[in-house]
């Protein structure tokens, strides 16, 4: 928390106003400024923003050169590795789920995976950049071109960046590539507003319709128009919910992120020590890390032989380790899509996260280094 934020958000609570108003107004433009974006909403979560995602494309309309989806027959394409989050935002809006394997080299999805599965049936493919290292969004982009020649339209794209808040592809903050995109400041986010998210949308229409959607489906701006009670609403055109961002969490979002390009340049420079310490150690692979990508350093990700006894090395010497995610695929409630994923199977075997924060001092990170060079 910025040190400064205390006293901006006792104002919001005495001022009567609580739920989104200037506040929220005043986050967003922010964050588009920050992002270089203009299509760009708040919401109450990531999970409210990927539901969204959904919800938007499954009822788009002729405009979009889209064949309509058929939730009894179209698919998702979706990561089995990510917070169940992702998924359930899937699971919301009751469509099927095809699992997409991992890329064993950056613990991504595998694009080659992706365009194994792909077909007629393929609406949809959600992504999530794990640990904040982007996916290959170049290729995906090609994917979808080839799509097109052979169905005659381009199955969309939803990012989840919860993880990756500040990366970039190719010079650009993701948010800037094409698809919708959804980011997470949940508490433990770089960028926190105590909970919340913000939702990117690809063009004006599906912003519009996304901003209808986030409260109600009611047009916040036509409430104070020729009306005698201000109470009562419009004709709601199309249902939505209650996903919107309120002014608490907004005021703390505007002042943590004047300090989030220094978290985040701390973070990368922790990873860059860790990646450069940890080479050559016998037993650990490092994951990709591509010049056209800059990651947000959320998670440091490796893979280690003996994984069991490395976690109880580090732990006992007061190091915290974790998989971080579950693979999803494995939960009562997605039973019914389970496919084999060969390349999860054997990443789960010796994957594993390392703190990586902007918080740890350069003994800590040499702490961890030592304690590692010295065996489990």
């Amino acid at each position: 928390m910025s040190d400064d934020v205390m006293d901006p958000v006792t104002s919001v609570l005495k001022s009567g106003f609580l739920t989104e108003g200037p506040q929220v107004e005043k986050f967003e433009r922010a964050l588009k400024d920050y992002i270089g974006v203009e299509n760009l909403l708040t919401i109450n979560s990531a999970t409210s923003g990927l539901t969204l995602a959904l919800r938007l494309l499954i009822e788009e309309d002729e405009k979009a050169e889209w064949p309509g989806f058929d939730k009894e027959n179209d698919i998702v394409l979706t990561p089995a590795l990510t917070c169940f989050a992702t998924n359930a935002s899937i699971l919301a809006n009751n469509c099927n789920i095809k699992w997409i394997d991992t890329d064993n080299t950056s613990a991504n999805v595998s694009v080659k995976d992706i365009s194994t599965k792909l077909n007629r049936h393929t609406k949809v493919v959600y992504i999530v950049h794990w640990g904040g290292y982007p996916v290959d969004l170049n290729a995906l982009k090609n994917l979808q071109d080839l799509h097109y020649q052979k169905y005659g339209y381009r199955f969309m794209i939803v990012e989840d960046c919860a993880h990756a808040f500040g990366a970039t592809y190719d010079g650009k903050m993701l948010g800037n590539h094409g698809n919708i995109c959804v980011y997470s400041f949940q508490a433990i986010k770089h960028l926190t507003a105590g909970d919340g998210g913000a939702i990117i949308l690809p063009n004006e229409r599906l912003y519009q319709r996304c901003k209808l959607l986030r409260w109600f489906g009611i047009d916040r701006n036509q409430r104070n128009y020729n009306r005698k009670d201000l109470r009562m609403e419009h004709d709601i055109m199309e249902w939505g919910y209650k996903f919107h961002m309120n002014d608490i969490n907004a005021t703390i979002g505007l002042y943590n992120l004047p300090h989030i390009a220094e978290l985040i340049r701390k973070n990368r420079q922790n990873n860059t020590f860790l990646r450069k310490e940890l080479s050559e150690v016998e037993d650990i692979t490092l994951l990709e890390q591509s010049e056209n990508r800059e990651t947000a350093a959320w998670l440091f990700t490796m893979r280690v032989k003996r994984k069991s006894e490395f976690i109880e090395k580090l732990k006992s010497n007061g190091i915290a380790t974790s998989q971080v995610h579950n693979r999803n695929d494995l939960n009562t409630c997605v039973f019914q899509y389970q496919c084999e994923l060969p390349n999860i199977d054997e990443l789960e075997q010796d994957m594993i996260c390392i703190p990586v924060g902007w918080w740890l001092s350069k003994d800590d990170l040499e702490y961890i280094v030592t304690t590692i060079k010295s065996g489990w």
